[in-house]
């Protein structure tokens, strides 16, 4: 199994589910109570203003309610910036399910999520939720991010750290693991939400 890909250990698992994350409203919330009674998806995604993650939550977005409530599964993104940015984020990608921030990237570390800067390598297919091109994904991200929110300039999030996509619980256990190798490397909504016996679309 490839270090992407392996699953974190016991350890690493209850060590994580007594850190805390912030909620939209500020609010901290122990990680570990966000599976701890259900099966829950979460992805890590990188700063709060990458374009790329920003069209990854959007196809997130579209994961039907009615699909999760059937699988018995909840649905959660988590950002390594300041939890003030977590309203505008939602705003701007249609996201209605919880969404978290860990801004000392505790979590991050602790599941070994790396950092980068590394686009799609060279002769390797592209991600399907990448829709612009590598130019018109930088300008939107500067739209969306600083110059439409100068409040909230370096906030966002540390701009080389890479995410991954988990599926945790019910508990504390780890069935899914796939850790992004570069900037525009999360798995598949339409394979994660298989994984996690989600109906999708």
């Amino acid at each position: 199994m490839s270090a992407h890909t392996a699953l974190p250990s016991p350890e690493a698992i209850q060590k994580a589910a007594a850190l805390n994350v912030f909620d939209e409203s500020g609010k901290e919330v122990t990680f570990g109570s966000l599976f701890k009674d259900q099966k829950t998806i979460v992805v890590f995604i990188r700063h709060f203003f990458c374009g790329s993650c920003q069209q990854y939550v959007m196809q997130l977005a579209s994961v039907r309610k009615e699909a999760l409530d059937e699988a018995k599964t909840r649905l959660v993104v988590i950002g390594c910036g300041d939890w003030k940015l977590i309203k505008t984020y939602c705003e701007n990608t249609g996201f209605s399910y919880p969404m978290y921030a860990d801004p000392s990237r505790a979590l991050y570390n602790t599941f070994g999520l790396v950092e980068s800067l590394d686009l799609t390598p060279a002769g390797q297919a592209k991600r399907s939720y990448l829709g612009r091109s590598f130019l018109g994904n930088v300008v939107k991200s500067i739209w969306v991010g600083p110059v439409k929110h100068p409040q909230f300039i370096g906030k966002q999030g540390n701009i080389s750290q890479l995410g991954g996509d988990f599926i945790f619980g019910p508990g504390e256990t780890c069935s899914y693991v796939s850790r992004m190798k570069h900037t525009e490397d999360h798995v598949e909504v339409a394979d994660l939400m298989k994984e996690a016996g989600v109906a999708y679309p």
